[in-house]
């Protein structure tokens, strides 16, 4: 994995070396303290010849001329200064690193011609800068030559704002999400057979560096505890499943947490109900859920935030050897409610079903959100550029869509109700794994509802958005860790104390 970028801030100066990165509007205007460079001749030249619009994420490069102590000159469009929003700012840094690439030194004059920019829209931009540098190449014994060598030191990049102390504050939050959509990333990107549930448990275990509790759940546990949908779907694996809790406690004293469930199913094969080869190998990714709340809860760490938050995963693999679960079995539940597993590749909600019961039994939280890359079904209703977004509690569901329009990590919202409901009842126990065909994501959705009460509960199927998501401006990694920004906003702009 390549190494994280530096980023400083500074006041206005000439770039002494490396390249400088020149932020241009929508009518080709860029502001006087780009004059520092050369002069404004060369950029206005640029931007003539190359007829520039200006377009938010476009870019264009130059050689700079001899004797100007820098390689090259870069221009990024950010479109129309008076429409950028939080996303947009962070758009418009991963389109500058891709510029940036692996030179050594990078300097960006953060300005714009008669527009004051914030110290939060800098923090964007740096945050952009950061998630854009994310490769996983762990296991790649010759790195790619197309992406050329990475310096010894890093890549440096200073950001040149007009209140750079003030711009550091806040990126400081913006770093510490970035780590947490790192860890997200990295976990999804892992091969199954480096991270089963015991390694994402130890993975966990690493947030205790950040002041972060974290218990974790084993076998002999999850059967006390009466697990046994969870223990029904990890019993055909040689490797053991776990339940990870890991608790933030940065609110007030007693005050209840908000409660996060990720699904960790770390390889799904189907088990019995064995999926086809073709694509197969990307469910090493079904556990995106839970890598989403492992990150979630490292950035909320990081970034000190004021909130009283708990994290659980459910750690299972789902394979198809002589002991594991059939189609037609009947397994009791954490809650005492009967299942009839009518699909043995239905298994994301009976980890789920466990984790929610446990999650909301013990904690007693203010809310509940649970994330999986749960149904193919919200893929076809959707496709990827929204998570499909399921809630008893229409204040909780408002809060999400808001939280995605802001971030980028978008979702919308899909019915519940009593007729598909029924659809899941089972004539030899309380409810089946499946409804049929049709509606696939809302009786999955219909089915974990049956295990949060009365508590506010949002569900995430996230399966279009988590893994293999169409790469934009900041994302090329094909684990996105969608959810952890989406998440954390939720936190920051209305529960926090």
């Amino acid at each position: 994995m390549s190494k994280r970028p530096s980023i400083g801030f500074s006041e206005f100066s000439a770039p002494e070396k490396g390249i400088a990165i020149v932020l241009v509007t929508k009518d080709g205007k860029f502001a006087r303290e780009v004059e520092a460079i050369d002069g404004a001749s060369l950029i206005t030249r640029l931007i003539e010849i190359s007829d520039f619009k200006g377009k938010l994420g476009a870019t264009v490069e130059t050689i700079a001329p001899e004797g100007a102590g820098i390689d090259r000159v870069v221009l990024v469009g950010v479109g129309d200064p008076a429409k950028l929003g939080h996303e947009d700012w962070i758009k418009i840094g991963g389109a500058a690193f891709s510029k940036i690439g692996h030179a050594g030194t990078a300097s960006v004059t953060f300005a714009l011609p008669e527009t004051q920019l914030s110290p939060e829209n800098a923090a964007d931009f740096g945050l952009g800068l950061l998630l854009r540098s994310y490769r996983f190449e762990k296991y790649k014994t010759k790195k790619n030559e197309d992406n050329g060598a990475e310096p010894k030191g890093g890549v440096k990049i200073t950001l040149q704002t007009d209140n750079p102390s003030a711009a550091r504050k806040a990126f400081a939050d913006a770093e510490a999400i970035a780590g947490g959509v790192k860890v997200a990333r990295d976990l999804v990107n892992e091969p199954a057979n480096v991270l089963g549930p015991v390694e994402f448990a130890e993975e966990a275990l690493k947030l205790e560096k950040l002041g972060v509790k974290v218990e974790i759940l084993t076998e002999k546990e999850l059967k006390k505890l009466g697990m046994g949908a969870l223990l029904g779907v990890a019993q055909g694996s040689v490797r053991p499943p776990r339940i990870a809790v890991m608790e933030w406690n940065g609110g007030k004293n007693k005050e209840k947490p908000v409660a996060f469930i990720g699904k960790g199913v770390v390889f799904d094969t189907g088990g019995i109900s064995i999926k086809q080869a073709s694509g197969m190998e990307d469910m090493k990714g079904d556990m995106g859920g839970a890598a989403a709340v492992t990150g979630l809860i490292h950035a909320l760490a990081a970034r000190k935030a004021k909130v009283n938050a708990v994290g659980i995963i459910g750690l299972v693999e789902n394979m198809p050897d002589g002991n594991a679960q059939r189609p037609g079995d009947i397994v009791t539940s954490m809650s005492g409610q009967t299942i009839e597993v009518l699909n043995t590749d239905a298994e994301g909600r009976l980890v789920l079903a466990d984790a929610l019961w446990y999650a909301n039994d013990r904690f007693k939280p203010r809310f509940m959100v649970d994330l999986a890359t749960l149904t193919g079904a919200i893929m076809v209703a959707l496709g990827q550029h929204h998570a499909g977004l399921f809630s008893n509690d229409d204040a909780l569901a408002e809060q999400l869509f808001a939280a995605g329009q802001a971030t980028g990590e978008k979702v919308w919202r899909m019915p519940l109700g009593a007729e598909y409901d029924k659809l899941i009842d089972s004539k030899t126990a309380d409810m089946k794994n499946i409804g049929g065909r049709n509606g696939g994501a809302i009786t999955a959705a219909q089915f974990l509802k049956r295990f949060v009460g009365d508590t506010p509960w949002a569900h995430l199927d996230v399966a279009g958005t988590a893994i293999g998501a169409p790469n934009n401006e900041y994302s090329q990694s094909w684990a996105s860790g969608f959810g952890v920004r989406l998440l954390d906003r939720l936190v920051k702009d209305n529960f926090e104390g």
